[in-house]
């Protein structure tokens, strides 16, 4: 008898569990969650079908793939903090006549105030990192929106930009708030889908290393994220793109990019 109440017991609480996700499914997918993927192997598509959080970044218009039916590339870059090698970087753009993105926070909107200007002036687009690169799933909707203007206010005074319409969420951290908000807000969250860990500046490995991690990810519509406090990077970054132009690559800026399919 106690075996069959406890049964009894536990099947009533299982009933009412089931019964509140039903009720609100969302509740699964708030968050927060940190972007992760598994990556390309072969060309063929990475995929983060097996993470609980897709059906987010789909329902808010989020990037983390162009058009997957063609060999376009997209070069993004995170800058927290000058590690002396952006210069560097914005020489082999120029030189390649390769577009990108740079995500500026704003201790580097305030440190490196030139380098901000050299981007703009050299045609690539410049993104929202966020002001003091905070967990942003821990802040609320008003300080999200401050975090987020106070970037594009600087870098309008600096740049003259009219416009700052792309986002890349501090340690790609988000929840469904998170996106609900930026987007509110006029931004397009962007991730990524070919990445390493070239952020630890205390682990780089030589222009070699970067250049077979980037290369051995590359597929059709791929958003490519590097770090330019890697020496690394700065390094390789011409025979990135070198090589991936070998294999038939294009490279766009983000304002190129008309189709957003998802991989398997």
């Amino acid at each position: 008898m106690k075996k069959q109440s406890k049964w009894i017991h536990s099947f009533l609480i299982a009933a009412v569990l089931s019964l509140l996700v039903a009720q609100h499914p969302a509740n699964a997918l708030q968050g927060p969650f940190h972007f992760g993927f598994k990556k390309s192997v072969g060309g063929q598509l990475p995929s983060i079908n097996e993470e609980g959080f897709k059906d987010i970044v789909m329902k808010h218009g989020a990037i983390f793939l162009g058009d997957t039916t063609k060999k376009e590339l997209y070069l993004t870059f995170d800058n927290g903090y000058e590690n002396g090698y952006t210069p560097q970087v914005l020489d082999v753009l120029k030189e390649k006549q390769v577009p990108a993105i740079f995500f500026v926070t704003g201790h580097y909107v305030k440190d490196q105030p030139e380098l901000v200007k050299r981007m703009a002036s050299e045609g690539h687009l410049v993104g929202n990192h966020s002001w003091s690169h905070p967990d942003m799933t821990q802040i609320s909707a008003e300080q999200i929106r401050t975090e987020l203007e106070k970037v594009r206010e600087q870098v309008h005074t600096l740049t003259g930009q009219q416009a700052m319409t792309y986002l890349r969420p501090p340690r790609g951290i988000f929840s469904d708030n998170v996106l609900a908000v930026s987007k509110e807000s006029g931004y397009t969250n962007v991730f990524w889908s070919v990445a390493y860990k070239d952020w630890d500046v205390n682990a780089q490995k030589g222009a070699g290393f970067a250049l077979n991690q980037v290369v051995a990810q590359l597929h059709p519509g791929a958003v490519i994220l590097l770090h330019t406090v890697s020496k690394d990077n700065a390094a390789a970054l011409g025979s990135i793109i070198d090589e991936a132009r070998k294999q038939g690559y294009e490279f766009k800026s983000l304002d190129q990019m008309s189709v957003k399919t998802y991989g398997n």
